[in-house]
């Protein structure tokens, strides 16, 4: 019998949280190296990057970070715990997500629209905060005629989510901290 591979998750753009020039400061050591934290678009993990040398990075700046020739990124160190982000790279994160929820739109507002029961007594909608059963039979009454466009045409829709955007960042936030059991929007 063959073992099963999963298929590793690789990124090929990011978002650059926070850049720290000269490494972390607590790290010990001479030859410290720039270390920059960033999101994933696509699989929206964590991930420590080292800029190439003489690259300054920016928050909000996306990057390539793919297999082909990157331009600012010398290489991947890997993924990290949202508990070992700095404090600045955290105070982003949530505008990050926002911004790549924004830029996306469509991959995400295809969840209201393809959303299905995970059991006979749980819905994959009523795992967004906020959400509970009245909710969740709305937004699936509301998808029955037509799918959902954007965000805007689900808020007109079902009057009764003010913030769906909102509710997909919360959940974020929530599986990136692994406090939910089953993923939704992270690799």
């Amino acid at each position: 019998m063959e073992p099963i591979n999963k298929q590793q998750i690789k990124e090929e753009n990011a978002i650059i949280l926070d850049y720290l020039e000269h490494g972390y400061p607590m790290e010990q050591g001479t030859m410290k190296s720039s270390v920059a934290q960033a999101l994933g678009l696509n699989h929206l993990t964590i991930l420590e990057l080292v800029p190439k040398k003489d690259i300054h990075l920016q928050p909000h700046q996306e990057v390539y970070i793919g297999e082909g020739k990157r331009e600012e990124i010398h290489h991947i160190k890997g993924k990290i715990m949202i508990d070992r982000l700095t404090n600045s790279a955290r105070k982003e994160l949530p505008h990050v997500i926002k911004e790549v929820i924004t830029k996306d739109e469509k991959r995400f507002i295809e969840f209201f629209n393809k959303a299905q029961p995970l059991t006979m007594r749980m819905h994959q909608l009523e795992l967004l905060p906020g959400l509970g059963k009245k909710h969740m039979w709305e937004v699936i009454n509301a998808r029955k005629g037509k799918p959902f466009e954007n965000f805007e045409d689900l808020k007109d829709r079902v009057k009764l989510i003010p913030d769906p955007k909102g509710m997909v960042i919360k959940r974020i936030l929530a599986e990136l901290e692994g406090k939910e059991k089953y993923k939704l929007f992270i690799g």
